[in-house]
C-alpha cells in the first residue's frame, strides 16, 4: 500500500473545508489544510457575517425614527462609519481565531499558503510538496465582473465592507441577493442608491410573488430600482463616476458596487494537470458523493456550484469526513434547503417557488396574507410583511413557504424542519400560534387565495 503524508489534504478554509478538516481528524485521519488568504472563507470574512452585522447597523436609522410613536424623543442621531467598519473588523478577526483554534484542537495542521496540484496524490504547498490519500477542493466562489470601460472603478461586495469613507450616492449593478442586500445597507446608513439590473425583476429564481413584493418596499424604503438597463461605461473624474448605460442615459456617483454573480473559485489550483473536469463556468464537476471524474479527488461548496449556502457546504464536508472515514454512505437531500435574503424587509423561504410548485403539482392551493406589522402601527411605518403557504391538495402536505417581512430568516428556519418533515395543512391548522406574532400568521392562514 502506498504512503502518503496525509489521509486527507483540503484546500481552502472556508466553513466547508473546515468541517471536512476537523470532522475527519476526530475520527483518527491525519490531515492538512492549506487557505491562502483568510481562515472561515466568504461567509466569515465577506460574506454572511459582516453583511448582517451592516444590516443590523442599516436599520438603526428606521427604529430611532419608528421610536417617536412610542413615546421617545430625541433628534440628533450621528452615523459613524468607521466604528461599524472597525467593530465589524474586529469581531472577524475574533472569527479567524475560533477557526483557528478549531482545526489547531482537532489536530489538522494548517498551511497558510495557496496550495496547488502536481498530480492526483501530490500538492505544492508552502515551497514543498506533500502527498494525500484524497484530496478535498473546498476553495468557494470568487465575484465576477463584466468587462466594460471603466470597470476598474467599481468595487466588488469583497470591498465594500473596508471602504476608507462611505459614499454618499451609490450605484449598484446586479439583481441578485447580494446586490439587494446591499441596496438596503447603503440605503439604510443614508446614502443615495440606484440599483441597476438588466433584467425585468431583481432575484430571478424566487418566488415571482415575493419578488414584486420586495421591489414595492425597496421603492418606499427611498432605493431607485432601473430595470432593464444595462452599464456601457464608467467614466472617473475628481472622485465622481460618470456611468453610462444603454439606454442612452448616464448617473453620476460616488462609488459603484457591481454584484453581478460569484464563479467558482477553480482556477490555478492545478485541477487540469491532475485531470479534473470542469465545467464550461469552471465549476469541479462531482457525482452525489463529491466525487470528481479522478477518484480520491473531492470538492464541496460554491466550487460545485450546486448551491452557494454556507450550510450547504458544511452538510457537504460533512458528508465526505464520514463517508471516507467512517464508512458511511451519506448524502444531502437539497429538495428543501431553506435560505434567507437578508434585504429590509427580510426574505425566508424554504420548498419550490408558486411558478415551479404548479409545475409539479396539479391541484396545488395557495395561502396568502399581507399586513402591516404589528410594530408600525403606532411607528406609522408603511412596511408591510407577506406571508404564503403552497399546499398540494391532493395530500394536503405543505410543499413550501414564503416570508419576506422582519426576521423572516429566523421564522422559516422553524417551517423548514415542518416542511421537511412532511407536516400538512392540517397539521398547520391543528397547530396554536402565538400571541401576538407575526410568525402566529403561518398557522391560522384558513382561506384559499388562489
Amino acid at each position: 500500500m502506498a504512503h502518503y503524508d496525509y489521509d486527507l489534504f483540503v484546500i481552502g478554509a472556508g466553513s466547508g473545508g473546515v468541517r471536512a478538516a476537523r470532522m475527519s481528524a476526530s475520527f483518527g485521519a491525519r490531515v492538512a489544510i492549506a487557505e491562502e488568504r483568510y481562515l472561515g472563507g466568504t461567509c466569515v470574512n465577506v460574506g454572511c457575517v459582516p453583511k448582517k452585522l451592516f444590516v443590523y447597523g442599516a436599520h438603526f436609522a428606521e427604529d430611532f425614527e419608528d421610536a417617536a410613536g412610542y413615546g421617545w424623543q430625541g433628534n440628533g442621531a450621528q452615523f459613524d462609519w468607521p466604528t461599524l467598519r472597525d467593530n465589524k473588523t474586529r469581531e472577524i478577526e475574533r472569527l479567524n481565531g475560533i477557526y483557528r483554534g478549531l482545526l489547531t484542537n482537532a489536530g489538522v495542521e494548517i498551511l497558510e499558503a495557496r496550495a496547488v496540484l502536481e498530480d492526483a496524490h501530490t500538492i505544492r504547498v508552502a515551497g514543498s510538496t506533500v502527498t494525500a490519500r484524497d484530496i478535498l477542493v473546498a476553495t468557494g466562489s470568487w465575484p465576477s465582473v463584466p468587462d466594460f470601460p471603466g470597470r476598474d472603478a467599481t468595487i466588488t461586495s469583497n470591498e465594500a465592507f473596508y471602504l476608507p469613507e462611505f459614499p454618499d450616492r451609490v450605484l449598484i449593478l446586479g439583481g441578485g441577493y447580494i446586490a439587494v442586500e446591499f441596496a438596503g445597507i447603503f440605503a439604510g446608513l443614508g446614502a443615495d442608491v440606484t440599483l441597476a439590473y438588466r433584467g425585468e425583476l431583481f432575484l430571478r429564481g424566487f418566488d415571482e410573488g415575493i419578488r414584486r413584493f420586495v421591489l414595492d418596499e425597496m421603492t418606499t424604503k427611498g432605493v431607485t430600482v432601473a430595470t432593464s438597463k444595462r452599464i456601457e461605461s464608467i467614466e472617473h473624474a475628481d472622485g465622481t463616476k460618470r456611468c453610462r448605460f444603454d439606454d442612452g442615459t448616464s448617473l453620476d456617483v460616488d462609488l459603484v458596487l457591481v454584484a453581478t454573480g460569484r464563479r467558482p473559485a477553480s482556477t490555478g489550483l492545478g485541477l487540469e494537470a491532475a485531470g479534473v473536469a470542469l465545467a464550461e463556468n469552471g465549476a469541479v464537476v462531482v457525482d452525489d458523493a463529491y466525487r470528481t471524474n479522478v477518484p480520491n479527488i473531492y470538492a464541496i461548496g460554491d466550487v460545485i456550484d450546486r448551491m452557494q449556502l454556507t450550510p450547504v457546504a458544511i452538510a457537504e464536508g460533512m458528508c465526505i469526513a464520514h463517508n471516507l472515514f467512517r464508512g458511511e454512505e451519506r448524502r444531502i437531500n437539497y429538495a428543501n434547503v431553506p435560505t434567507a435574503i437578508f434585504c429590509q424587509p427580510n426574505i425566508g423561504t424554504v420548498g419550490p417557488t408558486e411558478e415551479e410548485a404548479r409545475q409539479r403539482y396539479a391541484n396545488l392551493v395557495v395561502y396568502e396574507s399581507a399586513f402591516k406589522p404589528m410594530k408600525h402601527t403606532l411607528s406609522g411605518r408603511p412596511e408591510r410583511t407577506l406571508m404564503k403557504l403552497l399546499v398540494n391538495a391532493d395530500d394536503d402536505r405543505v410543499v413550501a413557504a414564503h416570508m419576506c417581512g422582519p426576521e423572516a430568516g429566523e421564522i422559516i428556519q422553524g417551517l423548514s424542519v415542518a416542511i421537511t418533515a412532511g407536516a400538512t395543512k392540517a397539521d398547520f391548522d391543528a397547530t396554536i400560534g402565538i400571541h401576538p406574532t407575526a410568525a402566529e400568521e403561518f398557522v391560522t392562514m384558513r382561506d384559499v387565495t388562489r
